[in-house]
This record gives structure tokens, C-alpha cells and sequence, in this order.
């Protein structure tokens, strides 16, 4: 897996086969974003699939809202010791049309998790520069359902690990059209929106997201941005995400797993069968 995964020296300790062995964990690694040449922002991210990582989080940071928004995004050369390339520094060169964020703000106060705004405040602000009408068109129950399933087969560093997050576009036929992987469920969310952008998909709004996590604010709030009506997780949603679902038209489900799962908002969309459970307040 190259960069992605390392081995690493363990001690098992247990009735199974107890004493010194090999594990692969997930790789974890800064990623400096550089705007026209200037410092904008750090994640800690898995490394691969960092041009779509890029092009993601700067659609969420509101920067670009198409592929032709960007120049240029490349790996900054010589940025490591003795002038290795680290593949750690993008920089992007951003084109006409794209809104360079304010100098002195190091990450837009919209998608951070840390702002110290109130829950209405932030979902008044993410109403306020969606660009995209969210679809109304059902879905079938059986896809929303199948989708862990679905997604499973193409978790490789997951497998691997056990230790990074999946983030998967859909079709509403259950077609699977992009998976990505991450350490952050944020990045993973970014890499499979920022691969539709580059592919000059968006609006999402034919599209599933899935993600093999919770549901929160700011991974709803990707959704919305990018048109997505669909947000489908295999664990527990946020009460600021399910209300930011309810005020925009976003259906989303959690805790899809099996045969069952809990519709939190705007369950008249999925054509349902007896195994779906509606959430009520």
C-alpha cells in the first residue's frame, strides 16, 4: 500500500496466539495546502488521493465551485530534509472564478467543528452560500440498505488497518461510482467530492453519500454544499446535523446496518418495506 499503511512492531497480548508479531496500521500525515504559493491550510490526512482531498475541502471552504476554478494543483518539490520530496505540500494556483480566502483567517469560521458559534448560526450560514437545490426524488429503501454491503469489497486499507474511514458516492440505482478512505471521516468526504468536481459532476444531486461513520455537522454540511439530498451512515448522527438535514431537504439515514436503519429526516422520500424504521422526535 506503499505510503498508506506501515508495519509496525507489536506485542500481542491474549489467549490467541500471545507475544511479538507485525501489525499494519493506517498512515497519518500532515498535508499542507498552499494557495498561489501562500499558506492556507493543514489536515492531517492518509496520505493518496490528496489532488481530490484538495479540491474537496476548498469547494467546502466555499474557495472553488468548479474544476476550472483550479489552474494547477501539484506537490511542492524539495520540501523535506536534504530537499526530499515529502509529498506533504500541495499548491494550488487558482484560476478565475475562485474566491481566495481572507489572509488572516486560517480556515473559514463555516466548517470548523471548534468556531464557538451557536447551531443556528452555523446552519443559517451554510443555507446562506449553498449554491444547489437538493433532489426530491425517492429512493428505494433496499439501496440506503445495501450500501455498507456494497461499498465493503473496495475498503482496502481498511482491511489492511481497520483504522481509516470510508466515503462513498452512489448512484440511486446502487451503483458504486467512487470510494475513497481516510483517517478523518472529513477528508474521506472530501476525496469522493472532490473526485466529482475534477470529473465536473456537481451538482450531486442524482447521488448517495455514504459513510462508514457517524454523521456529523460538518460532514452533512459537505453534502449540502455539494448538492448531495442523500446522506446515508452506518453509526449515530449529531443533533446539529439532523437539524442542518431537516431545514435544507436532506434525508438522511443512520444506522444502516443489516436489514434496518433509522430515517432522521424527510423519510416520505424512500420508498419503504416493513425492515425500515422511521426515527420520530
Amino acid at each position: 500500500m506503499g505510503r498508506v499503511t506501515q508495519r509496525r512492531a507489536v506485542v500481542r497480548v491474549g489467549v490467541n496466539r500471545p507475544g511479538r508479531t507485525v501489525d499494519t496500521v493506517a498512515v497519518e500525515e500532515p498535508l499542507e495546502i498552499r494557495l498561489d504559493g501562500r499558506a492556507f491550510q493543514v489536515t492531517m490526512r492518509t496520505p493518496g488521493d490528496d489532488i481530490d482531498l484538495v479540491h474537496g475541502l476548498l469547494h467546502s471552504e466555499q474557495v472553488i465551485a468548479e474544476a476550472a476554478h483550479v489552474v494547477l494543483a501539484r506537490y511542492c518539490a524539495g520540501t523535506g530534509p536534504d530537499g526530499v520530496n515529502t509529498y506533504n505540500v500541495v499548491d494550488v494556483t487558482l484560476g478565475d472564478g475562485a474566491v481566495p480566502p481572507d489572509p488572516g483567517l486560517q480556515r473559514n469560521v463555516l466548517t470548523s467543528s471548534a468556531c464557538g458559534v451557536c447551531g443556528a448560526t452555523s446552519i443559517d450560514a451554510v443555507t446562506r452560500v449553498a449554491r444547489h437545490a437538493l433532489s426530491h426524488v425517492e429512493v428505494s429503501s433496499e439501496v440506503l440498505l445495501a450500501a455498507p454491503a456494497l461499498v465493503r469489497p473496495q475498503q482496502t486499507v481498511f482491511d489492511k488497518t481497520g483504522g481509516v474511514h470510508a466515503a462513498a458516492l452512489l448512484g440511486r440505482d446502487g451503483r458504486v461510482l467512487c470510494v475513497r478512505e481516510d483517517v478523518g471521516r472529513h477528508n474521506a468526504v472530501d476525496k469522493v467530492i472532490g473526485w466529482a468536481l475534477r470529473q465536473d459532476r456537481l451538482p450531486l444531486t442524482d447521488a448517495i453519500l455514504y459513510v462508514s461513520s457517524r454523521a456529523s455537522f460538518e460532514v452533512t454540511q459537505k453534502a449540502v454544499l455539494a448538492g448531495i439530498g442523500v446522506l446515508v451512515a452506518v453509526s449515530a448522527p449529531s443533533s446539529l446535523a439532523v437539524e442542518l438535514a431537516e431545514r435544507v431537504g436532506l434525508t438522511l439515514a443512520g444506522f444502516v446496518r443489516g436489514d434496518s436503519m433509522n430515517l432522521y429526516t424527510h423519510p416520505e422520500r424512500v420508498r419503504q418495506g416493513a425492515e425500515v424504521t422511521a426515527a420520530v422526535p
